[in-house]
């Protein structure tokens, strides 16, 4: 997969944009009024991670390239969305290029900031997003399977299959209970080539607790009642204090983050969430002087990773050198590594581990 590309949604006034601020340093229009995002934003942000400063140091590489997360900011959403309501048509095609969610819910209230439905309630407003994502999905597999029944008169077996998994998938979607996602994603196989179901996305619910701080509220402890039931991480964030905190230089946000006990950034913590929530892991290639992070698929292998790299890497692939992140770092350097016996080389079918640090070797 590409750079991982997050979507930041909910409805209007609930702080994506600051959120987006705050994780990607863009700097992009708050106002407080609906709809100040209407094209979304997107900003490319590295992914902190302390590993890759060490295997650089010790590999003797001047350059360093982490990965990378992708941030979305798109529009907000209202009731009837899925009717075209707002800025409904232009959200759901935004969310459907996503690979995963951070829904903002709100949870401060201040006068000068309106709320779209008049008060503060964060289980209402999480409700009412996953409605109109479920109606929109309901609207896609209506018009997917009327066409599959007019192709399963044929009597095919493959085409009456897909019909009866459709149906499964409308009944689970358009149901009354919690979605199971696990029996969901299964039917979810039988759809069209290229469509997805925004509502069985991998979502993070992002409590924005305004400027009193991100320990736990009682809005935040509501919500994560409702998300538990989801299956969906919560992360309490203050969208508006870390957003000042990335207007600051390195000493002095470190300096007011001990003053707010602010013990994590939120990119931190959401960036470990979406890799748990996608299940994702880190490796690490060294190659003429740069060294590089990777983000890749628990369980994928070697070839795989390689083909992350470059196409030619993975159709030329010969063999890949591993050594373990920990082995590494207390080796001090490849050769020592090597005369230890933990330095390692593995063939195309070596399932990657997280903090792998891998040389390819590969012919053009």
């Amino acid at each position: 997969m590409s750079s991982l590309k997050v979507g930041i949604v909910g409805l209007p006034n609930v702080g994506k944009t600051t959120l987006f601020n705050a994780l990607s340093r863009v700097g992009a229009q708050v106002a407080s009024y609906p709809f100040t995002t209407v094209e979304p934003n997107v900003g490319v942000v590295p992914i902190p991670d302390e590993r890759l400063n060490k295997v650089a140091d010790l590999a003797e590489c001047r350059k360093r390239v982490p990965a990378s997360i992708t941030f979305v900011d798109i529009a907000g959403l209202v009731e009837g969305a899925s009717k075209g309501e707002g800025l409904g048509n232009r959200f759901l095609a935004n969310i459907r290029e996503v690979d995963a969610i951070l829904h903002v819910i709100r949870a401060f209230d201040i006068s000068d900031v309106s709320h779209i439905a008049g008060d503060i309630d964060p289980v209402r407003d999480a409700e009412m997003i996953e409605t109109e994502l479920r109606l929109a999905d309901l609207d896609v597999l209506s018009r997917m399977i009327g066409k599959a029944r007019q192709s399963a008169k044929s009597g095919a077996r493959e085409c009456v299959e897909k019909v009866k998994a459709l149906e499964s998938l409308e009944s689970i979607i358009g149901g009354d209970t919690a979605i199971d996602y696990e029996k969901a994603r299964k039917f979810a196989a039988f759809l069209d080539p290229g469509v997805g179901m925004v509502s069985l996305m991998p979502s993070i619910i992002v409590v924005n607790s305004g400027e009193s701080g991100a320990g736990e509220s009682e809005a935040g402890a509501r919500i994560r009642e409702w998300a538990l039931l989801k299956g969906m991480p919560v992360v309490e964030v203050s969208a508006k204090i870390e957003s000042e905190l990335a207007e600051l230089d390195h000493e002095e946000a470190l300096e007011f983050e001990r003053e707010m006990g602010i013990e994590e950034e939120s990119l931190d913590r959401i960036v470990r969430e979406s890799y748990q929530l996608l299940g994702l892991i880190t490796f690490f290639s060294i190659d003429s002087g740069e060294c590089r992070a990777w983000s890749i698929s628990r369980g994928r292998n070697a070839q795989e990773a390689a083909g992350r790299i470059h196409t030619d890497f993975e159709k030329g692939f010969i063999k890949a050198e591993i050594v373990h992140y920990s082995d590494f770092a207390a080796c001090g350097c490849f050769s020592r590594a090597r005369d230890m016996g933990l330095l390692r080389v593995e063939g195309r079918d070596y399932t990657v581990l997280d903090g792998d640090v891998i040389h390819f070797k590969f012919s053009t």
